[in-house]
């Protein structure tokens, strides 16, 4: 188990409790302080700081796009390329079936250990990648299939080369091609929802976000980097940049939180896959059943009304 920097009292009971294991003599001891361990994670879990929340939101074991499409979707068949300079693969994406439905599953992929995640490039996402889910998404629309999009990235490659393909224009054409697909689309915040990379492939009908996600224009390290000049500050930031689900429910930024197992999703990820799966066929269900006219004039509506309250 990795365990954050703000876990260590946890860590340290954890590491009691297998050492009196081995001891082989003291299973009730070891018993006991698993039980004090899993009482103080919950206490822990349930007053966490924004900050606190993004370094939930970035842990290692957290599940990835891999392990969300074995455990909610079966018959995955990936589809690559963008038919135009190259296949990203940061941003998978392909046709599956959800609890028997078919359906167009895009995400981010971040990777596991270090050389996927160079393959993945982070889950930072090039021109190219938002090209290939425009594509996808028309053939989601041409054959009327549902999509859901698994959205977990720092945000879009800043790199040189992605800026001199297009990716602005090809991140405003992807949240354009959302905005007006004629069958469901829900997205999952499952990660770090960051920027414009995010936006791209959630601008859905219904957005759902699982607890300790975070979604905002900018990390809480960019932002204090901006404004005290200095990543010393990511906590302040964090804090002032209204980041966390519940934040943004209240905020009417997102529609639904999913509830993450006590310590996290990357405790349990067998819980976290069936409260996912749960939340997401219990917002498919009515989507279904709206016109294509009914789909776009809400989803129209529903992201012109954002702020009006504030």
């Amino acid at each position: 188990m990795h365990y954050l920097p703000f876990e260590k009292a946890i860590e340290l009971l954890d590491k009691n409790a297998v050492q009196l294991r081995r001891d082989g003599a003291h299973e009730n001891e070891a018993r006991q302080m698993e039980e004090r361990a899993q009482r103080q994670l919950a206490h822990l879990y349930s007053q966490l700081t924004p900050w606190q929340r993004a370094q939930v939101a970035r842990h290692p074991a957290r599940p990835h796009f891999s392990h969300f499409v074995g455990g909610l979707f079966t018959d995955f068949m990936p589809l690559a390329g963008d038919r135009a300079f190259a296949d990203d693969q940061a941003l998978i994406g392909g046709l599956a079936k959800f609890q028997g439905r078919s359906v167009l599953v895009i995400g981010h992929a971040k990777g596991e250990d270090t050389t996927s995640r160079l393959k993945h490039n982070f889950g930072m996402a090039r021109p190219e990648g938002y090209r290939k889910a425009i594509r996808l998404m028309d053939l989601a629309d041409r054959f009327g299939l549902p999509v859901i999009t698994l959205v977990d990235t720092p945000g879009a490659f800043p790199g040189l080369d992605a800026e001199e393909r297009g990716q602005a224009e090809a991140i405003a054409r992807s949240t354009e091609r959302c905005l007006s697909l004629g069958v469901p689309m829900i997205a999952i915040i499952t990660g770090e929802g960051g920027s414009g990379g995010a936006v791209a492939i959630s601008s859905a009908d219904r957005v759902l976000m699982f607890e300790h996600s975070v979604y905002s224009v900018i990390s809480p390290e960019g932002c204090a980097s901006i404004l005290w000049r200095s990543a010393d500050h990511a906590g302040e930031a964090a804090e002032a940049m209204r980041i966390t689900a519940a934040d943004l429910l209240r905020l009417g930024v997102i529609d639904r939180i999913i509830y993450e197992p006590a310590g996290g999703a990357h405790r349990d990820h067998a819980l976290t896959m069936r409260r996912t799966a749960t939340a997401i066929a219990e917002e498919l269900a009515p989507l279904v059943l709206r016109s294509r006219d009914a789909l776009v004039a809400g989803r129209r509506e529903k992201f012109l009304r954002l702020g009006r309250a504030l």
